[in-house]
């Protein structure tokens, strides 16, 4: 309860104020990638793939600025991928992914489809059971 002024009324002001903290813009964003192939079955990913895929595809789209975009593969679990780059790169590093064609490997059209992007990887990480919410 708030303490009683001389008035007779209560203060509405709070006791303590522990921490504050505004972030403004964050020094990255995430994308969790997914690789698909023609053949249902895509050849597992590794991190000079993710690269080269991811590469190709910001050259096509951005030319040499797109190459010269930062690129930290986070984590690979089979066909899909974390991706880290700059803050400022999200929307172009997604936009040049979907815009991609993809590669041919061994006789099949593969392509590295945008599962989920954001500016807060604590808002992607399990999103997982969301989808299979929705898909089963």
């Amino acid at each position: 309860m708030s303490p009683q002024l001389s008035s007779g009324r209560f203060s509405s002001s709070p006791s303590h104020e522990i921490l504050t903290c505004t972030i403004k813009q964050p020094l990255f964003s995430y994308a969790h990638l997914e690789l698909l192939s023609e053949s249902g079955t895509p050849p597992p990913l590794d991190n000079l793939q993710v690269k080269a895929y991811c590469s190709a595809a910001l050259r096509q789209f951005l030319g040499l600025s797109g190459a010269a975009v930062s690129i930290d593969i986070l984590a690979i679990h089979g066909a899909e991928c974390w991706i880290r780059v700059p803050y400022d790169c999200l929307g172009s590093f997604a936009a040049a992914l979907t815009a991609w064609r993809g590669t041919l490997e061994d006789g099949s059209q593969c392509v590295l489809r945008v599962k989920r992007c954001s500016n807060w990887l604590g808002t992607m990480v399990g999103a997982e059971g969301q989808e299979r919410l929705w898909h089963s």
